[in-house]
């Protein structure tokens, strides 16, 4: 018993040889002996994505580029061999085309994961919205019919004239009913 409660006892006790932790259910921060990766903000790097493919996609990439590769072939054809750099069949000129194709397609596919989940969120928000607006609508449409059935109900002022013409024609044979028998009662 008195080992159990020893082990115990060093287990809530932090350790000398590495960082303590206060909560088992939150990783560490840093792992000792092994060698730290550098960190990146994933929005930055998203954004540059972004903008290098917007680049890549333009005309101005195009002629950029189409003038580096005559450049670079002018260079290598038209000097003197002493100047040259890539001989003919210009491998070197096709290795550094190779490697600008390797990381446009990657930033480009970025560029376009992102647009994608722009895009969902913004289907999504007009998809509520519109959700939104078709129940507000049935509700106006149920009101509407409410009130439309509560009009038909209320007394409108050509109803109310009739009924009291009907009142008054009745109150007014009530009279003469009462008139004349007080006067058959006078008689008598």
């Amino acid at each position: 018993m008195r080992a159990r409660e020893g082990a115990r006892d060093r287990r809530s006790e932090p350790s000398t040889g590495g960082p303590a932790r206060s909560r088992l259910d939150q990783p560490r921060t840093t792992r000792p002996g092994l060698i730290t990766l550098p960190t990146y903000d994933p929005e930055a790097f998203g954004k540059l994505s972004e903008r290098i493919a917007r680049f890549l996609g333009t005309g101005r990439f195009i002629v950029w580029m189409t003038v580096v590769v005559v450049v670079w072939v002018g260079w290598n054809t038209l000097l003197p061999d002493d100047v040259h750099f890539d001989d003919y069949p210009f491998i070197f000129l096709t290795l550094m085309l190779s490697l600008q194709a390797s990381y446009a397609a990657p930033l480009i596919l970025l560029a376009q994961n992102r647009q994608d989940d722009r895009d969902r969120v913004n289907m999504e928000q007009d998809r509520a919205r519109s959700d939104r607006n078709i129940a507000d609508t049935e509700y106006l449409t149920r009101e509407v019919a409410a009130l439309r059935q509560g009009l038909g109900e209320v007394a409108t002022r050509a109803f109310i004239a009739s009924e009291l013409g009907t009142v008054r024609s009745d109150l007014q044979s009530l009279l003469k009913e009462i008139d004349e028998r007080r006067q058959g009662s006078e008689m008598l």
